[in-house]
C-alpha cells in the first residue's frame, strides 16, 4: 500500500468514527434531506471512478478507434441494460444478485496480502451489518427497490448471519493488525461504521471515500502516476453520458414519490454500472493491481 493510500485510508477510518458518534450526539437530517445528500455526493465523489474503464479499455484491451470504441461502448451498456430489465421483471433476483457482486467487488479493497476469507467478510460488511441497528430501515430501502415482501424476506437472510459477520469482520481486522496496522484499522472502521451509522451515511462514505477514492489511486499508481488532466479527459465522456441517462431515469419515474425516486436511480444505477464496471477491472483487481508490463496513458 503506497503513503498516499495509507492516509486515505485513514481518513475513511477518521470519518467512519466521526460519523458513528455523530449519530449518538448530534441526531440525523431529516429523511429527504439525507437522501438527496448522498445522491449528490455519490454522483460525484463515486460514481466518476468507473468512468476510469475508459483508460483500462484503450491501454489493456486496446480499444482505439472510432468502431472499437463504439463497439466498446455497445458491450458496455448491454449489460447494463440487462440488469434494468431484470429489476424490471424479477426484482427479488436483482436484488440478491446486486448485494452478491457487490460483496465480491469490494472485497477488491483491502491492501495485497488480505486473505481471502478476510476479503469476504470485508466485502459484506457494509451490506450485512447495518440490520444489527437499522433492519427496519434498510428494509424501507430495499422496499423502495423491489417491494415489501422481497425486501422483508431478504433483511430476514442478511439478520441471520448479522452476529458472525460482525464477528467474523472483527476477527480478520485483529488478525490483518499483524501484517499491516493500517488495513486492520480499515476493517475495524468499518465495522463501526456500517453498524453504527444510519445505513445511507454509511454506504455513502464508504463508496466515496474508501471505495472510489482507492480505486482512482490504485488507477493512478497503475499507470504511472497518470496526470490529472489525463484522468478529467478519461472520465469526461462517459461521465456525460451517464448523466443524460440519469436525467432520462428520472424523467421516465415521473409520478412517483421522490424518495423512491432517489434510491431507486441511486441503486439501479450503481447496479447497472457496476456489472459491466466489473468486467473491465475485475482481471487486474484479481491480479493484485500488478502489471505485467509497463503501462503508461498516452
Amino acid at each position: 500500500m503506497s503513503q498516499v493510500q495509507r492516509l486515505q485510508g485513514l481518513l475513511f477510518c477518521a470519518t467512519a468514527v466521526v460519523l458513528a458518534a455523530a449519530n449518538e450526539v448530534a441526531g440525523r437530517p431529516d429523511p429527504q434531506t439525507e437522501l438527496l445528500t448522498m445522491a449528490v455526493l455519490i454522483g460525484i465523489l463515486g460514481v466518476p471512478h468507473g468512468m476510469l474503464d475508459t483508460v483500462f479499455a484503450r491501454h489493456l484491451y486496446n480499444v482505439r478507434t472510432v468502431t472499437e470504441w463504439a463497439g466498446f461502448t455497445l458491450a458496455y451498456f448491454i449489460p447494463a441494460a440487462l440488469v434494468v430489465v431484470l429489476w424490471q421483471f424479477a426484482p427479488q433476483l436483482f436484488l440478491a444478485g446486486f448485494l452478491v457482486i457487490s460483496a465480491g467487488h469490494f472485497a477488491g479493497d483491502p491492501s495485497a496480502g488480505t486473505p481471502a476469507l478476510s476479503r469476504l467478510v470485508y466485502g459484506g460488511a457494509i451490506i450485512v451489518l447495518p440490520t444489527i441497528c437499522y433492519a427496519p430501515e434498510v428494509t424501507r430501502l430495499f422496499s423502495f427497490l423491489v417491494g415489501p415482501d422481497a425486501a422483508i424476506q431478504t433483511v430476514a437472510s442478511l439478520n441471520f448471519v448479522k452476529w458472525p459477520w460482525l464477528a467474523g469482520l472483527l476477527l480478520a481486522a485483529a488478525l490483518r493488525l499483524k501484517d499491516d496496522w493500517c488495513g486492520g484499522l480499515e476493517m475495524a472502521a468499518l465495522g463501526l461504521l456500517a453498524t453504527l451509522a444510519p445505513p445511507l451515511a454509511a454506504f455513502t462514505a464508504y463508496f466515496c471515500i474508501m471505495h472510489s477514492a482507492r480505486h482512482i489511486l490504485r488507477t493512478i499508481d497503475y499507470f504511472d502516476r497518470m496526470s490529472a488532466r489525463r484522468m478529467l479527459l478519461a472520465t469526461a465522456p462517459p461521465l456525460l453520458v451517464t448523466v443524460i441517462l440519469a436525467i432520462a431515469a428520472w424523467n421516465f419515474s415521473d409520478g412517483v414519490a421522490i424518495d423512491i425516486r432517489v434510491v431507486q436511480l441511486v441503486f439501479v444505477g450503481l447496479a447497472a454500472l457496476t456489472v459491466p464496471h466489473m468486467m473491465v477491472v475485475e482481471r487486474i483487481r484479481l491480479a493484485g493491481w500488478i502489471r505485467r508490463t509497463s503501462v503508461k496513458p498516452e
